[in-house]
């Protein structure tokens, strides 16, 4: 996976406080599909995501695109095409689908590719008018993955886009991010094993704030032994969201 990677971060290490929380993450994301960024409560997964991002200090490094980013700030970083969806999706409750795809748009960034988002999703563009907060938890997903495609991002970020949600809700979630996968790579941040299993080509656990595997997610899962090492699941854990097309199975 180290030749194909599209984010490529060697000794990432955080001190927020005087604690350190990051020891030396090593971790690789493809140019192409779903890399999954596992590992227990704890681990450092976010904190990972935010060293990413520039908004904790870090030091290691942290090359996008061939590029060493790890000095940049937040705004810079965005500029190169990191696009960023939140564990709480960050949707404006009382603003229309339209006015929160409009506040994403980046000035400088080029005609926003709202073609692009109503191609994926469109049930955004049918619902344009409708008030965000009420739209359902997978809806609104597609709100903040769609914000992130808008302005030609070259990376989606999504931290934890299930937490929260019920069953029901989580395989429309998994929909959202099969189809945005398609068009932009995604790193993806996920405690639900069943949606690592359907969308993930690649995985990376942290333990205690280090990197302790890296690898085929496939190899991973179907390993009993290193996911209950590993993740702490037993045999037992949930079976697979069904796929979204009938012709498709991973």
């Amino acid at each position: 996976m180290t030749a194909g990677a599209l984010l490529r971060i060697r000794d990432l290490r955080v001190v927020i406080g005087g604690r350190h929380i990051l020891h030396g993450v090593d971790l690789d994301v493809a140019a192409a599909g779903v890399t999954a960024l596992l590992g227990r409560n704890g681990a450092g997964k976010t904190t990972t995501v935010r060293g990413v991002l520039g908004l904790v200090p870090r030091t290691g490094s942290v090359l996008f695109g061939g590029e060493e980013t790890v000095r940049l700030a937040t705004h810079a970083l965005v500029r190169r095409g990191i696009g960023y969806a939140p564990e709480d999706r960050g949707v404006f409750a009382g603003l229309s689908v339209a006015e929160n795809l409009r506040l994403a748009e980046r000035p400088g960034a080029g005609e926003p590719a709202y073609a692009l988002v109503h191609e994926l999703f469109p049930e955004l563009k049918q619902r344009a008018r409708q008030a965000a907060g009420t739209l359902s938890g997978g809806q609104q997903q597609m709100v903040a993955i769609s914000r992130t495609l808008l302005n030609g991002n070259r990376l989606i970020i999504a931290d934890e886009p299930t937490k929260g949600l019920a069953p029901r809700v989580v395989t429309e979630v998994a929909r959202v991010l099969e189809r945005a996968a398609e068009a932009v790579p995604v790193l993806l941040v996920e405690q639900n094993l069943a949606m690592v299993r359907r969308l993930a080509e690649h995985c990376v656990v942290l333990a205690d704030g280090r990197t302790a595997h890296q690898g085929p997610a496939d190899e991973l899962l179907t390993d009993a032994e290193a996911t209950r090492r590993l993740l702490g699941v037993g045999r037992h854990d949930p079976a697979p969201a069904p796929p979204a097309h009938c012709d498709r199975e991973r």
